[in-house]
């Protein structure tokens, strides 16, 4: 394990909250529900609800334009290019794997978090008879350079290193500051340079431009920072600077996807002005 701070305590309670926005779209399985996550759905409502009306978005919307735009791409990939395995890190209460099983039986699923939330989520896949040899849960630790939870050695371990993987981060890089979290990337771009072809889709979050709300979302990041024991960060100003950072770590291509182009296309929520989340699509 590393040695710098990665307890799961703090941030899952985030993953937690967010896996009852899934479960109240729609979206997850009544398996990956649970009490504090809904707990925290009704206190957050009413903050929600004024972030709306104030700014045209709030937590919720930016959280579905993400998710689906993301399983949009992984669709793509696995129906246009034949990709057929899937690491999801990070992975908390996300139904993700559940859905992606269900449209693609053949799928290779592998789900990843540290120990503590790995052992949750598959206590409650294995209830469901849903874990087996296409649909696994193994412990990660993002910042280890060395020992069974380092990102390195999950991939080699649970695929078939011959074939391209999909690998996606939904909901965790904006919990580090980007020095710390572009090692990781960095690290992720040559593992998927060994395996041709592979893709990385993940989401990052502008700062936005008006002051008002820029110090606002300040002072809510330093919050949320102490209360999951992170540094909650906003990496860049905008799409090229985004673009010409994924590039600068490794990655041979990169798009960011603004949800205002899948507006009418996929089913998610709109924001009144510009989105401040984008996806990152990266390859190797």
């Amino acid at each position: 394990m590393s040695t710098k701070p990665t307890d799961s305590s703090g941030i899952s309670f985030t993953a937690l909250y967010t896996g009852a926005v899934w479960h109240r779209y729609g979206l997850s399985d009544d398996a990956l529900a649970t009490q504090q996550g809904r707990w925290l759905y009704h206190l957050m409502t009413p903050f929600e609800a004024a972030s709306k009306a104030a700014i045209g978005g709030n937590i919720r919307t930016f959280l579905l334009q993400r998710h689906l735009i993301i399983d949009h791409l992984i669709d793509e990939a696995i129906n246009h290019q034949g990709i057929d395995q899937v690491l999801e890190i990070a992975c908390g209460m996300s139904p993700r794997g559940i859905r992606l099983r269900q449209r693609h039986p053949r799928l290779h699923m592998v789900e990843a978090d540290l120990p503590d939330m790995a052992g949750r989520k598959a206590l409650r896949l294995l209830a469901t008879g849903r874990l087996g040899d296409h649909h696994q849960v193994t412990p990660i630790d993002i910042l280890a350079e060395r020992g069974e939870y380092c990102l390195e050695q999950v991939i080699d371990r649970v695929f078939d290193n011959t074939r391209p993987v999909i690998i996606v981060t939904e909901g965790l890089t904006s919990y580090f500051s980007l020095a710390v979290i572009s090692d990781f990337w960095r690290r992720l771009a040559a593992a998927m340079a060994k395996r041709p072809g592979s893709l990385y889709l993940s989401e990052s979050y502008y700062r936005p431009k008006q002051p008002l709300l820029d110090g606002t979302l300040r002072a809510l990041g330093s919050v949320l920072g102490a209360a999951t024991r992170s540094q909650v960060s906003f990496h860049f100003r905008n799409d090229d600077e985004a673009r010409q950072h994924f590039l600068a770590c490794g990655f041979r291509s990169t798009r960011v996807h603004d949800p205002r182009a899948w507006y009418g296309t996929l089913p998610i929520p709109e924001s009144r002005g510009e989105p401040m989340v984008r996806v990152i699509e990266a390859r190797s």
